[in-house]
């Protein structure tokens, strides 16, 4: 491999204030931010909006669309005969 061509892949913490997650993880993303993690040591942290804890697809919070009204529409406005 060449040298000096590569970002570098550093631990980095991913944080979700909504939900009070963070997870560490290995990155080649930076932050000039910085958090104190639970092993002592001190990690960039980079804030989401989302993740896996507040997503309402992974949380079982998601609303069911109407489905059953939308397909009654559908076939009511393109039905042959």
């Amino acid at each position: 491999m060449q040298k000096d061509i590569h970002p570098r892949y550093e631990p980095v913490v991913f944080r979700d204030r909504a939900a009070g997650f963070a997870i560490l993880t290995r990155s080649t993303r930076g932050s000039d931010a910085t958090v104190a993690w639970e092993d002592g040591n001190t990690y960039p942290v980079i804030d989401v909006e989302i993740s896996s804890a507040s997503h309402p697809f992974y949380t079982g919070t998601a609303r069911v669309v109407d489905t059953a009204g939308r397909v009654e529409r559908f076939q009511r406005r393109y039905r042959r005969g």
